[in-house]
């Protein structure tokens, strides 16, 4: 019997040790829920640097038109009815250092471009942070699981 335990906990310990090292081996690539759980995106390599694209709402229809959400806060009007599944945030998001990215973010709440930072902190954790001049604020997203 506890040669069959032993044999159980070290399959199981295999296994989440597998699962583990496979997400920190795809970095911030995958499927993330924002802090708020309001949206996932979707980070892929694009070229040297990661994008970030909205791939799911939790209120993908706005209730006001019954039709998708679209980017209204864009201060662009070519813009501003495109719908929000798919709008690229990440802009140049380029590589500056081990598990950190650089470059300029897009906020869907207020139609604004920030200077912002990615920070893969983990398997399991993105930092995603956006900055006016010296002030900066940030959330942590977590990594949809697809295993």
């Amino acid at each position: 019997m506890t040669s069959k335990l032993n044999l159980f906990f070290a399959l199981l310990f295999l296994a989440v040790g597998w699962s583990a090292a496979s997400w920190a081996d795809d970095g911030p690539h995958g499927l993330w829920l924002t802090e708020k759980g309001d949206a996932r995106i979707q980070v892929t390599q694009c070229g040297r640097a990661i994008c970030g694209k909205v791939a799911w709402l939790r209120e993908a229809i706005d209730p006001a038109t019954g039709r998708p959400q679209t980017d209204d806060k864009n201060p662009d009007p070519a813009l501003a009815s495109r719908p929000m599944i798919g709008v690229q945030l990440f802009i140049g998001m380029v590589p500056t250092g081990p598990g950190t990215w650089t470059g300029r973010i897009y906020n869907g709440d207020d139609g604004k471009v920030y200077d912002g930072k990615v920070l893969f902190t983990g398997p399991r954790t993105l930092r995603v942070e956006g900055c006016v001049g010296a002030i900066c604020g940030g959330e942590n997203w977590s990594r949809v699981s697809s295993r």
